[in-house]
């Protein structure tokens, strides 16, 4: 059972946001306490006028220099960046964290987020939808393009990488030209994890082939797995190279909810908590003893990598 906590820093107009104190010390309470990971986003979900004091993945590199175990996962928009600086930066928050970085995409276009990147009507959505995924392609390729030997840094030599171990990406698609590869070394878990959210049912396919989490918003988190784990399969993946993750609210009966969760079919939960003092105090203080003490967390040593705490195979398997 996996546990998850989805932490949105955005706040509306008018409300004091979290310090990076403040969000420092939750974190490092939910690593002690054994949740696997913190996901970071930074705008809402919905459009609304909103501030955040930290862009998400700048923030996760701080968090990442106070924090050892848990995973850190960072929102980041597919309209509001170029695939390959995107692929640099994670891969470079990967090396960072020793392997503990994820990449939360999410596939719904945000309206007020087109409108700052020369987009004032946005996109169709079949345009978003297939642009997205060539993005999200190109990541995971830029990610692959590195053999695990391929570094070298033989000075006496004066070989920094085998070309043989080194592959261009070479991608000309629709939206994107990328020749690649990325100019960071190869990421200490192999990939960033890919996070996958907000889906709707054309999106199922590409996700199930694709991610390493799934983000399952449906009533009935049960069918739902099973329908995307068998989706993984027919795209030629091993069950388990994918994990699917319920999203409950945080609040009463948090537990209970969990728990039920647990008897889904789910490999865990996501738990999304308002970025507030008050609820995050409450769930530190409160909520993590209980969900402990009736046996929903389980410390123990589960490797060091984020890949390694979800079970998961190397970045890019099947």
């Amino acid at each position: 059972m996996h546990l998850a906590v989805s932490l949105n820093i955005a706040s509306a107009t008018g409300q004091a946001g979290l310090t990076f104190g403040e969000i420092a010390s939750f974190v490092r309470k939910a690593e002690a306490a054994g949740i696997d990971m913190v996901v970071i986003s930074d705008a809402p979900g919905s459009g609304q006028q909103s501030v955040s004091p930290f862009e998400a993945t700048t923030l996760v590199a701080a968090l990442a220099t106070v924090t050892d175990r848990i995973g850190l996962v960072a929102s980041a928009s597919t309209l509001a960046h170029q695939p390959y600086n995107l692929a640099r930066r994670f891969a470079s928050l990967d090396i960072i964290s020793h392997g503990r970085i994820g990449w939360n995409a999410t596939m719904a276009q945000n309206p007020r987020e087109a409108a700052n990147f020369s987009r004032p009507e946005g996109l169709p959505d079949d345009d978003f939808r297939r642009r997205a995924e060539e993005f999200i392609g190109i990541v995971q390729g830029l990610w692959r393009g590195w053999d695990a030997d391929a570094l070298l840094f033989d000075k006496a030599g004066g070989r920094f990488h085998d070309p043989e171990q080194m592959h261009l990406l070479d991608h000309k698609g629709q939206f994107f030209s990328v020749r690649g590869p990325l100019n960071v070394a190869r990421s200490p878990q192999d990939a960033p994890l890919l996070v996958m959210s907000g889906l709707m049912e054309a999106d199922l396919d590409f996700a199930a082939g694709a991610a390493d989490v799934i983000v399952i918003q449906d009533q009935q988190p049960e069918a739902a797995t099973a329908d995307l784990k068998r989706r993984a399969v027919a795209a030629g993946r091993k069950v388990e190279a994918l994990k699917t993750l319920a999203e409950i609210d945080a609040g009463p009966g948090l537990a209970d909810h969990i728990d039920a969760v647990r008897s889904s079919g789910c490999d865990g939960a996501m738990i999304n908590l308002p970025a507030h003092d008050q609820p995050i105090e409450d769930f530190s203080d409160r909520i993590l003893a209980e969900l402990h003490q009736r046996a929903l967390i389980l410390h123990g040593n589960r490797g060091s990598t984020l890949r390694d705490r979800l079970g998961l195979g190397a970045g890019g398997s099947k």
